[in-house]
Order: C-alpha cells, then sequence, then structure tokens
C-alpha cells in the first residue's frame, strides 16, 4: 500500500488543490457574509483537506488489493459492480469523516447544519470522489503518461524522444500452448503481466504495449547514467517476484513462466495514432534492434541482451556481470550492433555467437 501511496502523490497533490478551491468556493456561495471570514475560510480549507486525504485513502487502498484474496475476487467482478462497490465504500468513509471534521472544527454545530449542509457537502465531496476515480481507472487502463498526453495533446505531432527500450516475453509459450491448451495459456499469461507489473511500476517503466505473450517497457533516456539502471533492476527485480509466485504458477498451472528480454536505447518517435481508438505509438529503429534483440535471446538461450549503446549510458551496478562484447547482424538492419549478455552475480555470461542474424 506504500507503494501505491509514493506512487501516486501527483493524483493526491491535485486532489487536495481541487479540495481547497472547492472548500473556499463553498464557504463564498453557500454561507452568510458573517461566515466569510479569514478563520472561517481556512476552517473551510482544512475540512475539505481531511475529506480529500480520505478518499485518496480509500482509493489507494482499493489499489493496494489486487495481489489479495478480496483483490482477486474484486477483480473477478463486472466493472459496473466493482465501481458500485467502491462508491458504497468511498460514501460510508467521507460520512464518517465530514462529522469528525465538523465537531471538531465546530464544536457548536446546529440541526440545521445536519438538515441543511451536511448532504450538500456530502453529494458535492461524492461528485468530486468519482470524478477522481474516474480519473484513476483511465490511468489504470492506459497509463498515466498517456492519459496526460492526450489531454494535453502532447503528441498531436510526431515527436522525438530519447528513451530506453525493452522488450521482454515469455520463453517457449508456443510449447506452453500445446501443453496447456490456447485458453488456459492465455490465463498464465495474463497472470504473468499482472504479477509483474508492481516490478515494472517500482522502477518507474511505462507500459507501452503488451504484444501477444510479450510486453514491451520504456523509460526515458536521462543524463544521469545512475537513473538509467532502472531497466535493469526492472528486469531482475521481475524475476525476482516470479521466483517467488513459482509454488503458485506451480500448483494452478503445472509450470513456471520463464522470460527473456532485449534491451536498447535511442531516438523513438512518438505520436498520436487513430481516431476511433486513439493510442500512443512509438516508431524508429531503437524500437526494431530493441525487438530483434529479444529475438537474440531465444537464438542464444540468453535471459537478457543489451545494446552496447544503452550500456554505455547505464551505470552497471557491481552486482551484474556483463558477458564479453560481440558483434551481431540483426534481421533486416544492415548495420551491426554490439551486444552483451548479462547475469546478475559472479557468473560470467557467455559470449553470443558474433554475426549471428536474428
Amino acid at each position: 500500500m506504500l507503494r501505491h501511496f509514493r506512487r501516486h502523490l501527483g493524483l493526491l497533490a491535485g486532489m487536495l488543490i481541487a479540495a481547497i478551491a472547492l472548500g473556499i468556493a463553498y464557504r463564498y456561495l453557500f454561507n452568510t457574509i458573517e461566515e466569510r471570514t479569514l478563520s472561517f475560510y481556512a476552517r473551510s480549507a482544512l475540512h475539505a483537506t481531511g475529506m480529500a486525504l480520505a478518499g485518496w485513502t480509500v482509493q489507494m487502498a482499493f489499489a493496494a488489493l489486487p495481489r489479495s484474496r478480496f483483490g482477486r475476487v474484486l477483480r473477478g467482478m463486472p466493472l459496473i459492480a466493482e465501481f458500485a462497490l467502491k462508491a458504497l465504500a468511498m460514501t460510508a468513509v467521507l460520512t464518517i469523516v465530514t462529522l469528525g471534521l465538523q465537531f471538531a472544527l465546530y464544536p457548536s454545530t446546529s440541526h440545521e447544519w445536519f438538515a441543511r449542509d451536511l448532504p450538500r457537502i456530502l453529494t458535492l465531496a461524492f461528485a468530486v470522489s468519482l470524478l477522481f476515480s474516474a480519473i484513476f481507472e483511465f490511468r489504470r487502463l492506459i497509463g498515466g503518461r498517456v492519459l496526460g498526453s492526450f489531454f494535453l495533446g502532447t503528441y498531436h505531432r510526431p515527436r522525438l524522444e530519447q528513451r530506453i527500450v525493452m522488450f521482454l516475453d515469455i520463453a517457449g509459450s508456443t510449447a506452453l500452448a500445446e501443453e496447456l491448451g490456447e485458453v488456459r495459456v492465455h490465463d498464465l499469461i495474463t497472470r504473468f503481466f499482472f504479477d509483474i507489473d508492481a516490478p515494472i511500476a517500482d522502477h518507474d517503466g511505462e507500459v507501452h504495449a503488451y504484444v501477444g505473450d510479450q510486453v514491451i517497457v520504456s523509460w526515458p533516456l536521462r543524463a544521469e547514467a545512475a537513473r538509467n539502471a532502472r531497466w535493469l533492476h526492472c528486469f531482475f527485480a521481475a524475476q525476482d517476484r516470479i521466483d517467488a509466485l513459482a509454488p503458485a504458477y506451480l500448483r494452478e498451472f503445472g509450470v513456471v513462466p520463464r522470460f527473456r528480454a532485449g534491451a536498447h536505447a535511442g531516438s523513438v518517435v512518438v505520436s498520436e495514432c487513430g481516431d476511433t481508438r486513439r493510442q500512443i505509438a512509438y516508431f524508429g529503429d531503437t524500437m526494431n534492434v530493441a525487438a530483434r534483440l529479444c529475438e537474440q535471446c531465444k537464438a542464444t538461450g540468453e535471459a537478457l541482451v543489451a545494446s552496447a549503446e544503452l550500456l554505455r549510458n547505464t551505470a552497471v551496478p557491481s552486482a551484474f556481470t556483463l558477458g564479453g562484447r560481440a558483434t551481431i547482424t540483426l534481421r533486416g538492419r544492415q548495420a551491426p550492433v554490439e551486444v552483451h549478455a548479462i547475469e546478475r552475480g559472479g557468473m560470467r555470461p557467455a559470449l553470443l555467437a558474433a554475426g549471428a542474424g536474428a
């Protein structure tokens, strides 16, 4: 839950600003001139702030639930039922907090307040909570950065950005489909994507797309080499996560998914595409090279392969070991690419075959 708190501090800031503005506006619009003083405005702002914090806490509690037993039940419900349940919980908490703050800030609350102001305040607070809940759900569905880009029109025209791109896919998915059946293997892939979501988010990765059994994750390429190491930590954190869940996978599917990844950094053209269904698309050689490096993992049996270009911009911690440099020719690309296989610990990865095609 603390992870979710840290991750959504921006949403909290927005809610607090909106709450303070609404608290002051409510005091101005619905109270007498005698009550439009600095002390009353301050108490209204405090009242609204407390309600915003309560609403945000409820939202974060629900956001932290998916990995719990109750969260799995909640995920199995229709979206409208899930939304209704969250709305009921929000209403109950806001009612309790509103009453508590009212008695704390205004000890001599009149009966008139309960009949006139309480329903009005709760209605307004609930409407704002629903709005922020809807924004939160949109962020969850399409990603916070993408949602912000749509609102701001950032990519109405194509833009060139420097990004780190990692293509990560499940090893042996075709064999798994033959063994488990298409529907069952899809359950496994869905579960896998769900389980590695936390490591990706914890290391500030942005999920660009899910394609079959593959997920495309990206990070901005920074000037600080230490910050550029997030992709590396992310991969092995995902590996640790799946290893920790291995008994659960064995019980449910009879197999533990293994995965591999190829990573590269460079220029990416980012553009908003489509009309009926709009999305942010990535184009360019960087995307192609990262995809081919993931394929190279399949050919060589390595778990993680990264380009020398990316590694030159990454402060690689001592806990990781780089294989010797190899130059490979990737399918569809004339210029060769220098690459390294990467392992954690003291084992030195095998050299990739020079000149191998992917």
